[in-house]
């Protein structure tokens, strides 16, 4: 296969957005409403990002059903789920201009479900003291997704969704662009850009059952972030859907949606009984995700779970008629799987890697980086979820800081008098792929993310320990050795091969971040399970920051604002839908 850097493309353009999934769209529509030249790059179709998964619902304190609700209520439940590792600054941006974000929406078309009056319809989600999530149905991501490609398109939004970033390009710590190569021909692209987006997403595809489809959240987001010379915040933070699917194996980890346990569906273990009496009497299946999860884990672990290594999820129970109108997602998504009927039939399911809690570490305001002209968003960014993501909160997160953040590098390129280019560094860059393109060890690239995915389900799931978190990183050293002698053959499909290389590396850098900073925090809280260390520290209440060379900072969390805290109780989930 000759190397086609030499026919390659050169673009210039004031800022490149890298992502096409919300978030990504977003900021490029702020950018092309405010007239500044943008351009947005994706390594798959637009239509199909990931957000368009997104099931349940959209987080604002709009009181449309519950006059006494505030974003400073939202704040309070954001900050209280966390287990007190959000950082307060930024929770307060997000509810504050959360209505802003669904404004938006509506200006630009979304079909938001709307009570007989016309207001918004709002529900209840796990945590929340009130009734703030908006919703289309259970397609509300979808939804969302189709609303900013429409609106981009309105604007004529230049969007390349066959292109793989490789590289981030930087000169003395400031950005000048990117470089990477087309999907389809193997053609390369260099854009010269004031200001780079990572929108990229977050890293949850890294564990054997995950809510990410294949090639998509591997981690690319915070290699790019790194390589450029950026830190990581809080990547052991990772959320654990409690009801993924476990069969077929192509579709194993896909989301059985938690309004099946609003909705009355109970959990049972292999001998029958209903086993969140043991974890959480109170709220028994409307507990909160992180409790869920690490029950059905312990019953797995112990001996209770089925023979495929599960626990049943039973809604047979319900009328027909509530499982056709409140459940068609699950009644659907089971029937096409499994050919599954669930108004007879138990779901057999399991936690699964389900959000990137942590990321890149951003500044609360604009979501900057370390790096000049950088700035990550959306799940690709950190500070807003801490140990514990409130349900609902990721969209209005993609939404507000899409906004703030096209604002933000709007200025920081128009504040720019000159740009300092760096030939070396793009050389370097394009050696980079056409070295990886030359690969023609023995290794298979398929079959060592997969080994990826069995080491951090072995020994970075939902509970860990130090010695299980220290033979995981002896383990990804051995990747990392194996790693430098794969082969890569492109062929008539395209160059996918050589996208799978570089995701490749990008899972074994946010994978050996997840276990350092998971045996870095000796600790139990919200999300992260140590049965060496059941409880919460109050001397972690930090966020760990990691760096390239492996060393560790523990980050000082900002004092939450009075009439914020003063907000804060113990929140029932009974009765609420859990997303």
């Amino acid at each position: 296969m000759p190397d086609t850097a030499v026919t390659g493309r050169r673009i210039s353009t004031s800022v490149l957005v890298i992502g096409t999934g919300g978030s990504g769209l977003r900021a490029a529509i702020e950018l092309s409403e405010r007239g500044v030249d943008v351009l947005a790059v994706g390594k798959r179709p637009k239509n199909d990002a990931h957000t368009s998964l997104a099931a349940g619902g959209i987080n604002a304190a709009l009181a449309t059903m519950d006059a006494e609700d505030s974003w400073q209520q939202h704040a309070a439940d954001t900050i209280q789920e966390s287990y007190f590792l959000a950082n307060p600054h930024t929770a307060e941006i997000v509810t504050k201009n959360a209505g802003r974000g669904i404004q938006d929406l509506e200006r630009w078309g979304m079909p938001f479900a709307r009570e007989n009056d016309g207001r918004i319809s709002q529900r209840y989600f796990g945590a929340h003291k009130y009734r703030r999530t908006a919703f289309a149905g259970d397609y509300t991501g979808l939804e969302i997704q189709r609303t900013l490609v429409a609106r981009a398109a309105q604007l004529d939004v230049p969007i390349l969704d066959s292109v793989y970033i490789t590289r981030i390009l930087v000169r003395d710590n400031v950005v000048f662009g990117a470089y990477g190569f087309d999907l389809r021909d193997g053609s390369r692209v260099t854009i010269i850009a004031d200001a780079v987006i990572i929108a990229a997403g977050g890293h949850n595809r890294i564990w054997r059952r995950t809510s990410s489809r294949r090639d998509e959240n591997t981690g690319d987001s915070f290699k790019l972030a790194v390589d450029a010379g950026g830190r990581l915040r809080d990547a052991e933070l990772v959320q654990f859907h409690p009801s993924g699917i476990l069969e077929p194996e192509n579709a194993a980890g896909t989301l059985i949606s938690e309004a099946a346990r609003g909705e009355g569906g109970v959990l049972r273990n292999v001998l029958g009984e209903r086993f969140m009496a043991n974890y959480d009497p109170e709220r028994m299946e409307l507990s909160t995700r992180d409790r869920v999860a690490l029950a059905a884990y312990t019953e797995i672990k112990e001996g209770r779970g089925t023979a495929k290594g599960g626990v049943l999820l039973d809604i047979s129970h319900l009328p027909r008629e509530t499982i056709m109108t409140r459940l068609p997602r699950v009644y659907q998504t089971m029937l096409e799987l499994q050919v599954l009927d669930v108004t007879t039939t138990a779901i057999e399911i399991a936690p699964t890697a389900h959000y990137s809690m942590g990321g890149v570490w951003v500044r609360p305001e604009d979501h900057s980086t370390d790096v000049v002209g950088m700035y990550a968003i959306g799940e690709a960014s950190s500070g807003l979820h801490g140990a514990n993501r409130l349900g609902g909160n990721s969209l209005i997160e993609l939404l507000v800081f899409g906004r703030i953040v096209g604002q933000a590098a709007a200025e920081y390129s128009a504040g720019i008098t000159s740009q300092h280019r760096s030939q070396d560094v793009i050389d370097a860059a394009e050696r980079e792929v056409s070295d990886t393109l030359a690969s023609d060890g023995q290794e298979n690239v398929r079959a060592l993310q997969r080994d990826i995915r069995n080491t951090m389900t072995d020994f970075g799931g939902v509970v860990r320990d130090e010695a299980g978190l220290t033979e995981g990183l002896r383990q990804l050293d051995d990747l990392d050795d194996r790693q430098s002698r794969i082969g890569v053959h492109p062929d008539v499909a395209g160059f996918s091969g050589l996208a799978h290389a570089f995701d490749l590396r990008a899972s074994l850098m946010a994978a050996r971040a997840t276990l350092d900073c998971a045996l870095e925090r000796r600790e139990s809280r919200g999300a992260h399970n140590r049965s060496d260390y059941p409880d919460m520290d109050p001397a972690l209440q930090v966020n760990l920051v990691w760096s390239a060379d492996g060393s560790i900072a523990h980050e000082q969390i900002p004092p939450v604002p009075a009439e914020i805290a003063a907000l804060m109780e113990d929140v029932t989930q009974a009765g609420k839908l859990l997303e």
